[in-house]
């Protein structure tokens, strides 16, 4: 007679632990926007952010009782806790988004600029050179701007055209450029750079022009446009970003440099005119809601304009949300969350909606 013996065995599913992504600047408009994202394809996202005028927790309130999620205050020039914070989370990845970028605060006040810029990409660098060296696999993403490349009157700025930046604000993210490119070629970095168009959409402070001309449109003020509202920028909607910024993550080269872009240009007046004919079909317009030229400001670049080939044909990205579709979701989003406004201080309100304080004293 055969004796069985009945062996239990334990089997051991092993825990699938996330990995790990570090965004720097993640309460700001494209950050948090980014950390949506980072969220839903389940990555565990640390968001790192000093807590700036531009900074806004309203921003994440959609995620931020995710378990997949931590915030901490952290300034990027701050060597020993960024080091720390590496450390202890070893991530796969870190954005780096944490950057002033208002072009008129830099008129006004560029040492914020240089500090935030310049000085904080190089401390950053500086913290990921020491925790590359035992961890090569570890990306980072610098995000950019097109405004480094400055004016573009003819075709399109392509990732090896020289730099020549207009304002304190381009200069400052040209020279950290330059800081990530230099940290690849030295010291091996594992770093990409992005140069993005100008960004709009949900979460965007009201300094800049869009979400500026929606409050004042909603609020039945006028909309103030710099010169004759001729300069013409190239728009692409934050969630477009995000995806590309995504591809550069999970496909991108170290060392390369992508631009990212919708490769439609708008003058700034056309956009006023597309919010105004959008508010119309959604709500009643007050008898203020005119386009008024006011002063440019100094050093105004034209045009801007990207060549987005080479990210559709190494990554296979583009962007896929039109200009108008993208203006009636942003309209709407601010529409339904006039609150988001109380959540801002009232001097950068008041004060400030993306011209120079001196202007907002003659039309207000």
């Amino acid at each position: 007679m055969w004796e069985w013996s009945i062996l239990k065995i334990t089997i051991v599913v092993k825990k699938k632990v996330m990995k790990k992504i570090i965004v720097t600047g993640g309460l700001g408009f494209i950050g948090s926007n980014l950390i949506k994202l980072l969220i839903k394809k389940n990555y565990f996202v640390i968001n790192i952010d000093k807590i700036s005028y531009a900074s806004n927790f309203y921003n994440t309130k959609d995620f931020s009782a995710k378990k997949n999620y931590k915030f901490v205050k952290l300034d990027i020039n701050n060597k020993s806790k960024l080091k720390k914070l590496l450390n202890l989370y070893k991530p796969v990845a870190l954005f780096n988004l944490a950057a002033e970028t208002h072009v008129d605060r830099s008129i006004e006040s560029p040492s914020e600029f240089i500090k935030s810029n310049i000085v904080g990409v190089f401390n950053l660098l500086e913290v990921f050179k020491e925790y590359s060296k035992k961890n090569r696999m570890t990306k980072l993403i610098h995000i950019s701007t097109d405004e480094v490349y400055g004016d573009v009157l003819k075709g399109r700025s392509k990732e090896n055209d020289p730099y020549k930046p207009s304002s304190p604000y381009a200069a400052s993210k040209a020279s950290s450029d330059h800081l990530v490119y230099s940290y690849v070629r030295t010291f091996k970095l594992n770093a990409m750079i992005t140069n993005c168009s100008n960004n709009y959409g949900p979460h965007q402070h009201p300094e800049k022009l869009i979400p500026k001309l929606i409050y004042n449109i909603i609020n039945d003020r006028v909309l103030p446009l710099y010169g004759r509202g001729k300069n013409s920028r190239e728009w692409i909607f934050v969630e477009d970003h995000c995806d590309a910024l995504f591809k550069v993550f999970k496909n991108g080269m170290k060392g390369e440099f992508y631009n990212i872009g919708s490769n439609i240009n708008s003058s700034n007046l056309d956009i006023a005119k597309l919010l105004i004919n959008i508010a119309k079909k959604k709500i009643k317009l007050g008898k203020n809601v005119k386009i008024k030229f006011v002063k440019d400001r100094p050093g105004h670049d034209i045009r801007y304009a990207l060549d987005s080939k080479k990210i559709l044909k190494k990554l296979k990205w583009k962007s896929k949300i039109n200009l108008k579709k993208g203006l009636e979701s942003t309209f709407d989003w601010y529409f339904r969350n006039m609150n988001y406004y109380t959540t801002l201080k009232k001097k950068d309100i008041t004060k400030r909606f993306g011209i120079i304080r001196w202007l907002i004293k003659q039309l207000f």
